[in-house]
C-alpha cells in the first residue's frame, strides 16, 4: 500500500482560447515544477473554452511528470470564477495563480512561493513595473487604477494586480466569500492579512489573441467598483444636493425679479437645456442605483458560483490518471 504524497505548492492555471499557448507552457512548468523541488502539482480549469485545449491537456498531462488536475466548466463563467475553483481543489499548503499565455514570468511564482514557505506573508501579489500594451489599452488601465487607488482600496498596487499566491488560510477565507459578481483581486485585499508585493515587468503575448474584451474589462472595473464601495451614490448624492442649493439659490433670485416686475417670457433655451440636463441625470442615478439593486437580488438567489463538468486528475506516481465526473 502506497501513501499518497501530498504536493507543498499548487498553481492554479485557468484557460480559456489557449490552445496555441498549451504546447509552450507545459516544458515551462515541468521547468517550474523542477525547481520547486519536484513537490507543485498544476490545476488547470479549462473555462468552457471553444477551442480544443481541453482535449490538448488530457492528452498532454498523461505524459507529464508532475501531479495536475484537469477541470472543465460547463460553460464560461469567467477567470475569477475559475480561479476560484482552482483553489477549492488545490491540494498545497501555498498556491499561486498563473495566466496560460505565459505573460507573466515563472519566476515571479517562484519567488512568490519561496515567500510564502519563508513565512514573511500570507498573500503575495504581482506588482507590474511595465507591461507592453496598446497604448490606449495602457491609458485607460492608468487612469482605472489612479481613480481606484484614490477612493475605493488605496492598498492596491499601481496596475491592479493579474497574479497572486496565497497560503491556505487566506484561500479559506476568500472561498467563504459567496457573493457574486465580484472582484477576486479586490476580495483578497478586502481580507487583509500580511501582505507582499514583488515587481515584474508584463511579456508581450506571443501566441494567439486575448479573450480579455472591452466588454469583460468594462464588467470587471463595474465588479471591482459597486462590490466594493457606494463612492457612484455619494457622488449622486452631494450632485443632487449641489443641485437643490443652487435651485433654491435661483428660486430667490427669481422670486425678487417677479416681485419686481422684470420677469418676461424669454427664457425658454436654457429651461430646456436645464430640463434636459436634469432628466439625463436622473436616468444616470436611476441605473446606477439599479446596479446595486441588481447585485442584491443576485445574491439573494444563492445560486452557485460554477459547475465542474469534468474532474481529472494524473499522478506520474502512478500507473494511470485518476478519473472521474
Amino acid at each position: 500500500m502506497t501513501t499518497e504524497h501530498t504536493p507543498e505548492y499548487s498553481l492554479v492555471i485557468p484557460v480559456y482560447r489557449n490552445a496555441e499557448n498549451i504546447p509552450h507552457l507545459l516544458p515551462v512548468l515541468e521547468e517550474m515544477w523542477e525547481n520547486t523541488g519536484r513537490n507543485m502539482e498544476v490545476v488547470f480549469i479549462v473555462d468552457g473554452s471553444p477551442d480544443n485545449s481541453f482535449e490538448m491537456l488530457r492528452q498532454a498531462l498523461p505524459q507529464t511528470p508532475y501531479p495536475a488536475q484537469l477541470l472543465e466548466h460547463s460553460r464560461n463563467f469567467g477567470s475569477f470564477a475559475a480561479i476560484r475553483t482552482g483553489m477549492g481543489v488545490a491540494r498545497g499548503s501555498y498556491m499561486a495563480a498563473m495566466a496560460a499565455d505565459l505573460q507573466e514570468p515563472p519566476e515571479l511564482v517562484l519567488e512568490m512561493f519561496e515567500t510564502l514557505a519563508n513565512d514573511n506573508a500570507d498573500v503575495v501579489f504581482g506588482q507590474r513595473s511595465e507591461r507592453d500594451d496598446p497604448f490606449l489599452y495602457k491609458l485607460l488601465s492608468q487612469t482605472f487604477w489612479k481613480i481606484y487607488r484614490k477612493w475605493v482600496i488605496p492598498e492596491i498596487p499601481e496596475g491592479g494586480v493579474d497574479v497572486f499566491g496565497c497560503n491556505r488560510r487566506v484561500r479559506d477565507a476568500v472561498l467563504s466569500l459567496s457573493e457574486a459578481n465580484s472582484s477576486l483581486v479586490a476580495q483578497l485585499f478586502w481580507v487583509g492579512y500580511r501582505r507582499a508585493f514583488l515587481p515584474y515587468k508584463r511579456r508581450k503575448r506571443e501566441q494567439g489573441v486575448s479573450a480579455w474584451s472591452m466588454r469583460k474589462r468594462l464588467k470587471y472595473m463595474l465588479d471591482s467598483i459597486l462590490s466594493f464601495t457606494n463612492l457612484p451614490i455619494m457622488i449622486l448624492f452631494w450632485i443632487g444636493l449641489l443641485g437643490v442649493t443652487i435651485s433654491a439659490l435661483l428660486a430667490i433670485v427669481v422670486l425678487g425679479a417677479w416681485f419686481m416686475g422684470s420677469v418676461g417670457a424669454k427664457g425658454y433655451t436654457p429651461l430646456m437645456l436645464a430640463l434636459v440636463f436634469f432628466s439625463s441625470l436622473q436616468l444616470l442615478a436611476t441605473g446606477i442605483v439599479g446596479f446595486y439593486l441588481w447585485r442584491i437580488f443576485e445574491n439573494t438567489k444563492c445560486r452557485p458560483a460554477t459547475f465542474v463538468s469534468t474532474a481529472l486528475r494524473f499522478d506520474p506516481e502512478n500507473s494511470r490518471g485518476d478519473h472521474g465526473r
